[in-house]
């Protein structure tokens, strides 16, 4: 049961107050908070002062054109994003109206990922939930999983063969990869063999620094290597820096659907390298979540008209 010292420490707090703190440690800025809130930016800046002198800290300093947070915030980010999820699952009715609903979803995602689904999900939510609002975050693989277990996230898009026991996945489709190279590049048989492969200039697509571990695992399997002439973290523009060159691209084969044609073509790697499913991730303890396991369904209900 609650001590007696902790109720009195809860009467003392607004719990409002954590929620905004929240918010404002998230975006470091008032003005994004107070949006994010919906909230007017003197009511968040009153709550910022209210907050520095309840936990006899800054939180937040002034650094350049935002804020930011004191090692005292920092300590508080992920307990205090924890707590207000356990308790958000706690208050929140086992039931989600999409029409009537005001919430802000935070989701991982590729421009790759965005490029499939993002545009259908966007005028779905409009439709059925127009007070929902999305903010979409690219990160690396390894960012998507601690973003998510850390709270800073709620959902993220990607690929996660190794993962921790507290993430939960479930999978949207199978992909494979394709060669993208330009077409008068390619042999007269307009077919790409290994030692062709091998001796060309490839383009890798990567987000500090983690690559896509799937290729270079298939090649080191066959015991081969490739020269990596230029690495980006950018799936659209990718393709165009294959026209008129010797280039070659391997990338997932969703990710080159409106190529142009004229001028690009794709085909088989001359090597086995394995499908994959790209999956949505979320954290177990936002298994009860109604609103998110709604748009989870709204994500995996685009893609089933493809």
């Amino acid at each position: 049961m609650p001590s007696m010292q902790l109720m009195n420490d809860l009467r003392r707090i607004d719990l409002n107050l954590l929620v905004i703190l929240d918010a404002l440690l998230t975006e470091q800025h008032v003005t994004r908070a107070a949006e994010r809130l919906h909230l007017s930016q003197p009511a968040v800046s009153h709550a910022l002062a209210r907050l520095r002198d309840l936990l006899a800290d800054p939180l937040l300093v002034r650094q350049g054109g935002g804020l930011v947070p004191t090692a005292r915030a920092l300590e508080l980010a992920t307990p205090l994003g924890e707590a207000l999820a356990h308790v958000q699952a706690l208050l929140a009715p086992n039931r989600f109206a999409p029409a009537s609903a005001k919430r802000r979803f935070r989701v991982a995602m590729s421009d790759y990922s965005a490029a499939i689904f993002l545009p259908r999900l966007v005028r779905t939510l409009r439709r059925e939930a127009p007070g929902i609002d999305l903010q979409i975050i690219q990160a690396s693989r390894e960012g998507m999983i601690e973003g998510v277990l850390n709270g800073e996230l709620d959902l993220a898009a990607g690929v996660f063969p190794d993962r921790p026991a507290e993430l939960r996945t479930t999978a949207l489709f199978e992909e494979h990869y394709t060669c993208l190279v330009d077409r008068d590049s390619l042999p007269h048989n307009g077919t790409l063999d290994l030692p062709t492969y091998l001796s060309r200039p490839h383009v890798l697509l990567e987000m500090r620094g983690s690559g896509t571990p799937e290729i270079e695992r298939a090649l080191t399997a066959i015991r081969e290597r490739r020269h990596v002439a230029i690495s980006l973290p950018h799936w659209g523009v990718a393709p165009q820096l294959i026209q008129g060159t010797d280039l070659i691209l391997t990338v997932s084969s969703r990710g080159v659907l409106n190529i142009d044609h004229e001028h690009l073509v794709t085909v088989p790697p001359p090597f086995d390298i394995p499908s994959f499913a790209l999956e949505l991730a979320w954290h177990a303890r936002r298994g009860g979540d109604a609103g998110l396991q709604w748009l989870m369904g709204r994500v995996e209900g685009v893609l089933s008209v493809e």
